[in-house]
């Protein structure tokens, strides 16, 4: 078997035309394939990334004056498709004054009901008694990490107004939290409501008013986010049918990311099955001309001692040779071709995303398939080198 390998190679490595022609028939299929796959990685990792940089992509937001009870928020916690969830108060007192303590200047703001998990965080921990800030708000009233704050309001039916302390614990950039807002626990945002709603808050100096103790707590909306894209339209008819409301999302805009990711697979599978065909084909007869023209060598071979059956190795790594070299030159080229594409277009991708991109696994799932692919049709070839009789082989040649 080590003598038979030794002679295929010397024989391809003779036959350099012929090398070279089954090498570019591979380069000239795989490298548009190649580029397609590419672009399409790159194009559609870039569409993804901008969804997932928002995290506004995943969420849900009930619409009009609803009802919710606590024991409706950890209904939907306990859903498969549901990540982060809070309640949310009247969007009426969501509206507040914010000041750093000790501090003149103050600026609106909104309150938005959050906690650690939410994804607008980015991974950052907020717990009860502190607030994030956005970027504008923190801006205007000179506020950094570790400032103690007061989120101000005030009624015209009571006495005084009403001024929580929180402690700033980040400042998110402004592509993840936009205008003046502050994210804290929904336990504010309740404090603020039963402050309208004139219960009396003896810890912030509120003595008049009624008893927080007849008090039932009741929301207006839940704040949803979904697990990932995929969960997000499932997620929002889910709420929608449980509850019997409307809800706001981004579904369709995430729906049609995934649809043109789809619809570039079916696309680009297409493409390569077609080219596959011809490839094969052109493969297959470049590989059974071959044996053809070597049929005397091949029964020379055989008559030297070399079992019949084992001629079929002959083509076998002949074509494995052909694969592995066409491989190397395509990805060569591939390499070429992407640099030119990232020079020509980069400009319209996000900073840091590439134009064209191949995964490790995507690498060795392509080199894999290839060579299986032209073992497959050298095997058609081998078949008739296996078959044929050394003897009879040389009678047709002496004649």
């Amino acid at each position: 078997m080590k003598l038979l390998a030794s002679l295929a190679l010397k024989d391809l490595l003779r036959e350099r035309m012929q090398l070279l022609c089954n090498v570019a028939v591979l380069a000239g299929v795989l490298v548009p394939l190649l580029v397609l796959l590419g672009v399409k990685n790159g194009v559609y990792d870039a569409l993804i990334g901008r969804l997932l940089s928002d995290p506004a992509a995943l969420q849900i937001d009930t619409s009009g004056n609803q009802s919710f009870r606590a024991e409706d928020a950890e209904e939907v916690r306990g859903w498969p498709e549901a990540g982060f969830v809070t309640l949310k108060t009247r969007s009426l007192f969501d509206f507040v004054n914010v000041r750093e303590v000790g501090g003149r200047g103050k600026r609106d703001a909104i309150l938005v009901p959050s906690g650690t998990g939410d994804p607008t965080l980015d991974g950052r921990t907020l717990g009860p008694g502190e607030a994030i800030l956005s970027a504008g708000l923190a801006e205007q009233l000179s506020l950094a990490a570790g400032a103690e704050i007061q989120v101000i309001t005030q009624a015209s039916d009571r006495p005084r107004q009403l001024a929580l302390p929180l402690t700033v614990v980040a400042v998110l950039p402004p592509e993840r939290l936009a205008g003046r807002a502050l994210l804290t626990d929904i336990a504010v945002l309740d404090m603020v409501e039963a402050f309208y709603d004139a219960y009396a808050l003896p810890e912030y100096g509120i003595a008049q008013g009624r008893d927080m103790a007849e008090r039932v707590a009741d929301f207006e909306g839940m704040r949803v986010f979904a697990r990932d894209l995929t969960l997000l339209a499932p997620l929002q008819t889910r709420i929608e049918q449980r509850f019997n409301i409307r809800t706001e999302a981004r579904t369709a805009e995430v729906a049609g990311v995934l649809n043109l990711g789809r619809n570039l697979d079916l696309a680009l599978v297409l493409t390569a099955s077609v080219a596959s065909i011809g490839l094969a084909a052109a493969l297959v007869f470049g590989f059974w001309s071959e044996v053809a023209r070597k049929r005397r060598v091949l029964a020379t071979l055989a008559l030297m001692g070399l079992p019949s059956a084992s001629l079929w190795v002959f083509p076998v790594i002949q074509a494995l040779a052909c694969g592995l070299i066409g491989l190397a030159v395509s990805f060569g080229l591939f390499l070429g071709a992407a640099r030119v594409a990232e020079a020509l277009f980069a400009g319209g991708m996000p900073e840091g995303q590439r134009l064209v991109t191949l995964s490790p696994v995507e690498i060795g799932i392509i080199c894999a398939g290839v060579l299986v692919f032209v073992t497959a049709t050298a095997l058609f070839a081998a078949r008739a080198a296996a078959r044929a009789d050394p003897a009879s082989v040389l009678r047709e040649g002496a004649a």
